[in-house]
C-alpha cells in the first residue's frame, strides 16, 4: 500500500473522524471488498455493505477475524479496528435493527480501499483447505473463528454438475457434498491444527449423514489442494482409527468449487441462531 497522506494518518492513526456525508464509499455500491487502507487486509465483503443514512460506509459483518473491537474509554462505544495493523476504522453499534443482523459498522472511508471482485492478487503465503462434513452452515459457523483464517464461504464440490444450485444438491443426484473452503495464513494457523478442528466439529464416523441430516451430500470428506495436505490428511485419519474411531471421512484431491448462494453464507450469524447437528467434541 502507499503511504499514508496527512488526512489519512489524522484517521487511521490518530483515531479521527472523517465529516458525514463526504467519504467516497458512503453511497458505493458493488461486488468486490473493502481492504485495509493501511496494510491492505481484506475487511469487508460488498454484499455486507448497506445504507444505513448516518453519513458514513456502514456494513453488518466483517470478514471473520478482521475486525477487531475494543471498548471506548468512555465505556459508551466501541472502537473497531483493523486486527491485523491495528489501524483505525470507525466504531460499531448493535441494537439499531437496521438489518437482520442487528450491527452496524460505521466506517470512515479514508480508513478503506475498495477491490473489485475477481481483482484479488493471489497471495503466495496462503494456502486453501476444503472440508466436508455435513450441513455447510455448521462448519462454517464453527471453523471460522480459528486464527489465520483469511476467508471463508460455504459451496459445492465433489460433483458432476457445474454450478449446481442448492436445490439440485439437496436432490442427491449431483454428486456434490455441502463443503467450506478456507483460504488461511499457514504463518498463524497450520493445515494440521484446521483439520484436527475439523475432525472435532463433526462426525467423522457418520457415512453420507450428519446428524439427522442424511445423503451423500452430507458427507465426510477431505479435499486437498497440496499433496502434503493429502499425507497430512491420511495421517490424522489413521490417528483417529488407532484411537478406536471408525473413519468414514473420505480423502479426495480438490476439484471445482462452486461458491453457494448468498443466503446461505454467515447463516447462523444472521440468523442469531446455533448449529442444530455440530458440535466440537474433543478426540485429539
Amino acid at each position: 500500500m502507499k503511504p499514508l497522506n496527512e488526512e489519512e494518518k489524522r484517521i487511521i492513526l490518530q483515531k479521527g473522524t472523517e465529516t458525514p456525508f463526504s467519504g467516497k464509499y458512503y453511497r458505493h455500491q458493488a461486488a468486490g471488498r473493502y481492504l485495509c487502507r493501511q496494510c491492505g487486509a481484506p475487511l469487508y465483503r460488498g454484499e455486507d455493505k448497506f445504507n444505513a443514512g448516518c453519513g458514513w460506509p456502514s456494513f453488518d459483518a466483517e470478514i471473520p477475524g478482521a475486525v477487531k473491537r475494543i471498548p471506548d474509554p468512555d465505556g459508551v462505544r466501541t472502537e473497531i479496528v483493523c486486527a491485523r495493523c491495528g489501524g483505525h476504522l470507525g466504531h460499531l453499534f448493535e441494537g439499531e435493527h437496521l438489518t437482520a443482523k442487528n450491527v452496524r459498522h460505521c466506517v470512515n472511508s479514508l480508513s478503506l480501499v475498495f477491490q473489485p471482485a475477481g481483482k484479488e492478487p493471489a497471495d503466495p503465503k496462503a494456502e486453501t483447505a476444503i472440508f466436508a462434513g455435513g450441513c455447510f452452515w455448521g462448519v462454517e459457523y464453527l471453523m471460522k473463528d480459528f486464527p489465520g483464517i483469511l476467508n471463508i464461504e460455504p459451496g459445492y464440490t465433489g460433483g458432476y454438475v457445474p454450478h449446481p444450485t442448492y436445490e439440485q444438491v439437496c436432490s442427491d443426484m449431483t454428486g456434490h457434498a455441502e463443503a467450506v473452503r478456507m483460504v488461511f495464513d499457514p504463518q498463524q494457523v497450520s493445515y494440521e491444527t484446521l483439520l484436527k478442528g475439523f475432525m472435532e466439529i463433526h462426525d467423522p464416523t457418520q457415512e453420507n449423514a450428519q446428524g439427522p441430516d442424511i445423503g451423500s451430500q452430507y458427507r465426510s470428506e477431505i479435499f486437498y489442494t497440496t499433496e502434503a495436505q493429502h499425507q497430512t490428511a491420511l495421517r490424522i485419519i489413521d490417528l483417529l482409527k488407532s484411537k478406536g474411531y471408525a473413519v468414514v471421512t473420505r480423502v479426495t484431491k480438490a476439484a471445482d468449487f462452486w461458491p453457494a448462494e448468498d443466503y446461505h453464507h454467515q447463516y447462523y450469524e444472521r440468523h442469531g441462531t446455533q448449529p442444530y447437528c455440530h458440535r466440537r467434541v474433543k478426540r485429539f
